[in-house]
């Protein structure tokens, strides 16, 4: 008999299933094996030794699908969780939008906004027509000075259709008398409205 109470070679059978204890006793029955003189080498018993193996071996299908089965069912725990938080949590936001929009804040800040708004398009139609009246003036000075410079046009042109045969000489203008000294009044006073 061996340390372990059972005849040689016979080793203790463990439950089914118990990977565990099987190899445990593996490991019993190599620490236990007698040394052979003059070497580090150990004598076991082969049957004692492929008998916990073959028994560890077809056991531990066994043990696998448990351990996969308790790794599925903590999965399975932690996404149901993990969707009651989040479920919970969108809960929780909706009751506090639900809240804020109902206080007196809310009401207070949209009344505020809307008076903004009405504010700033007044301000907008304001700009805008103001943009308008200064645009229109400048045309109008334009049109002024335009009407101006036409009526000059066509003054120094009546003047040219109606030149006199001088028979003067060369410091006579060509142009008529005194026209370009004589500018019209006011060709250059652009700024009067």
């Amino acid at each position: 008999m061996s340390d372990g109470g059972t005849p040689e070679g016979q080793p203790v059978p463990a439950e089914p299933g118990d990977v565990e204890a099987l190899l445990d006793e593996l490991v019993a029955v190599v620490e236990k094996a007698k040394s052979m003189p003059l070497s580090s080498s150990a004598i076991i018993a082969r049957d004692e030794v492929l008998q916990l193996l073959d028994a560890a071996r077809s056991a531990l299908p066994g043990e696998l699908q448990r351990a996969r089965r308790v790794l599925q069912d903590r999965d399975e725990v932690r996404q149901r969780a993990e969707r009651e938080a989040s479920e919970l949590m969108d809960e929780a936001r909706a009751q506090a939008a639900h809240m804020v929009q109902r206080t007196e804040v809310v009401r207070q800040a949209r009344h505020v906004a809307e008076r903004l708004i009405e504010e700033a398009e007044a301000e907008g139609r304001k700009v805008r027509h103001e943009a308008d009246d200064y645009v229109d003036r400048k045309l109008a000075a334009f049109e002024i000075v335009l009407d101006r410079t036409m009526r000059t046009v066509q003054a120094g042109r009546d003047r040219l259709a109606v030149v006199p045969d001088d028979p003067g000489g060369d410091d006579a203008d060509p142009h008529g008398p005194d026209v370009a000294s004589r500018p019209e009044e006011g060709f250059f006073d652009q700024d009067e409205s």
